[in-house]
């Protein structure tokens, strides 16, 4: 079953770990299957050095197991509410890398500070509010899910594809788990960038006109960065 994906999905967690955004068993990548809905998600616990394609976990929309013999991410219940939430998101990461979970640590949104963090996110990276304790002692990892729909709120989540969540890390998502990672590898270079401007002494972000240039010359129909598709 959605053996393709399968492979997609360990494919991305091993590029994370390839990265360095993540330690130990730290992080999880999934994705979805557009046809059917299903989402295959890393297993809890497994070191990525052993992690194997059928160590992989299927599962329906409701969270039950449709296919694997091992426990699912722990933070599978935050995926599955961000996919039925927003429908265009066909990949989600999840990582505790290093400059990002500081700025969530401190409960800080990132500002646009410069064309680099522009490049990437129409605005700035947010941060939840704190969770409740008893948002924590029931339904944490769905009440996860929720404070970063809430602080998304009407905003396109693929303009704004992270949310640092208060004192735990970063969830980045993308049309695939390929564009998942990559979005995760340039939060955490960006969030790095950010941490060494504000230290300099800079807080104040760029000017609205700048973000607006550097973010639609690379997203949307009007971009113009990389190479066309040739008609054939």
């Amino acid at each position: 079953m959605l053996e393709e994906l399968k492979q997609t999905v360990l494919k991305a967690n091993l590029d994370l770990a390839g990265s360095g955004l993540v330690m130990q068993t730290w992080g999880n990548v999934s994705a979805r299957d557009s046809a059917g809905g299903l989402i295959v998600i890393k297993p809890s616990g497994i070191k990525y050095s052993a992690m194997r394609m059928e160590d992989m976990v299927v599962l329906k929309p409701d969270g039950s197991v449709a296919e694997g013999n091992r426990k699912p991410s722990t933070d599978a219940p935050t995926h599955l509410y961000l996919y039925k939430t927003f429908p265009s998101i066909g990949g989600i990461v999840h990582t505790h890398s290093t400059y990002a979970t500081a700025w969530a640590q401190a409960g800080r949104d990132i500002p646009p500070l410069g064309t680099t963090h522009a490049d990437h996110y129409y605005g700035e990276v947010p941060c939840t509010r704190k969770l409740t304790e008893e948002e924590t002692a029931k339904d944490y990892e769905i009440n996860t899910a929720r404070v970063i729909a809430e602080r998304l709120g009407r905003t396109n989540p693929l303009a704004v594809p992270s949310v640092l969540v208060n004192c735990h890390g970063p969830f980045c998502w993308g049309l695939d788990a390929e564009e998942a990672v990559c979005n995760a590898i340039a939060l955490e270079e960006i969030a790095r960038i950010a941490f060494y401007t504000v230290l300099l002494g800079k807080k104040e972000e760029i000017d609205a006109f700048l973000i607006e240039k550097h973010y639609r010359r690379k997203h949307g129909k009007d971009s113009y960065y990389g190479q066309k598709q040739q008609a054939k």
